[in-house]
């Protein structure tokens, strides 16, 4: 790189929302980087799986099929699910959905991280307009007087830009530099991944109870292995990741029941602490944040990327706008139209998870029948229920562009 390249936009972090925003941007006419720390490798053993996996909704299967993704998702693995099955361990609430019900083919899809990361990652090379820098660590960066932002690397080389954008997950080095506070809070949970086999078919669905120390959810995949999602104390995700492969498998059976048959652990296990993080603001002069770098989400709904691929589509949305009415992509009245437009929905998305969380985490009785009820309730509402399925689906409300169906 020479001194000082410029760029119009860079963003730090080429994960699935960084890379995702950076697709949206191709074909523009704005040079832009996307600087990752760290190398991808994207060579697997053979018939291995992701042990960590993100539940698609249609917006965001619309937006990987208009920015040119999708079908290289699906070659290497996509499972659908068509309905879920959520019930409370304690009691007799339950409550089933079923894209049948909102005459829709499926209600999203199951799809490894690293199947979308490569997807997106690899189709950057596609755009002229794109120059991905990896690895390439970042150390400082500083405003100027003239209202560029200079980023410099570790081994002492400068990049200047008009718009950096911090797409670097939960603990994003762009929010600290840039001084953004975080509003946070521990769940004292942790959420232990693996993945699984069972003796009875997944049936293409999604599984998930709730137990006191948190929720239990088995993910289709697409070979018929199922993924899990076990949210619990941050005392038994210890103990779950030190026990042998038979006595895990043992303790998921006692846990989960017999739905889906005999369980046996897969897998190696991983486990990430759960916080709720949300942003105070997500813009400044010149700077902006998007998925984890603006908000954590408990997962109990999967919404964490879908959140994090909109705030992408929308900010790319909002920056195009400008351009093609030459105004400053940087300035504050640029960027605050993306953060009004995300921040509302967002912030509803994490009250909505938190109090689940809070609701299905409570083992005093009186509560415990009021959620129990509740769930029954809802499943004999099928109006009430498919416009819920519909809004998580992100197939109603206000969606962007490119997070709609495109029709040739």
């Amino acid at each position: 790189m020479k001194d000082k390249q410029h760029y119009d936009i860079i963003i730090v972090g080429a994960g699935m929302v960084g890379s995702t925003l950076a697709c949206a941007l191709g074909n523009s006419h704005l040079k832009v980087a996307v600087i990752e720390a760290y190398q991808s490798d994207f060579n697997w053993p053979e018939n291995s799986h992701d042990i960590r996996v993100s539940a698609l909704t249609h917006a965001s299967q619309h937006i990987f099929e208009n920015i040119g993704a999708w079908k290289s998702m699906q070659a290497d693995g996509v499972a659908v699910y068509n309905k879920m099955h959520v019930w409370d361990a304690t009691g007799q609430g339950q409550i089933h959905f079923d894209s049948v019900d909102v005459a829709q083919a499926d209600l999203g899809h199951i799809v490894e991280n690293r199947i979308i990361q490569k997807a997106v990652q690899n189709r950057l090379s596609d755009f002229d307009n794109i120059d991905l820098l990896m690895p390439l660590k970042l150390q400082a960066l500083d405003s100027k007087i003239d209202g560029l932002i200079e980023l410099t690397s570790s081994e002492g080389e400068k990049l200047t830009t008009d718009l950096v954008i911090g797409a670097d997950g939960a603990n994003s080095w762009v929010r600290k530099q840039a001084e953004i506070g975080l509003d946070s809070w521990a769940y004292h949970q942790t959420a232990v991944v693996c993945n699984v086999t069972t003796s009875e078919s997944h049936q293409n669905a999604c599984w998930q109870q709730f137990i006191p120390e948190g929720p239990l959810a088995f993910l289709p995949l697409a070979d018929g292995q199922s993924s899990i999602v076990w949210s619990t104390t941050e005392d038994k995700a210890q103990a779950l990741l030190n026990m042998d492969e038979q006595l895990f498998s043992q303790e998921l059976q006692v846990a989960f029941g017999s739905s889906l048959g005999r369980i046996q652990l897969n897998s190696e296990r991983g486990a990430f602490p759960l916080r709720l993080r949300h942003a105070k603001n997500y813009v400044k002069e010149h700077l902006a944040l998007v998925g984890d770098a603006a908000h954590t989400v408990h997962p109990l709904a999967g919404q964490g990327v879908n959140l994090g691929l909109l705030d992408a589509v929308v900010l790319a949305e909002e920056i195009l706008r400008a351009h093609e009415k030459k105004r400053n992509i940087g300035s504050l009245a640029t960027l605050r139209r993306y953060e009004r437009r995300r921040k509302g929905d967002n912030i509803a998305m994490l009250a909505a998870m938190d109090g689940f969380k809070k609701l299905f985490s409570n083992d005093i009785s009186p509560v415990k029948l009021l959620r129990n009820s509740g769930l029954n309730f809802v499943d004999n509402l099928p109006l009430l229920k498919n416009m819920m399925i519909k809004r998580a689906m992100g197939v109603s409300g206000e969606l962007p562009h490119l997070a709609r169906a495109q029709f040739s």
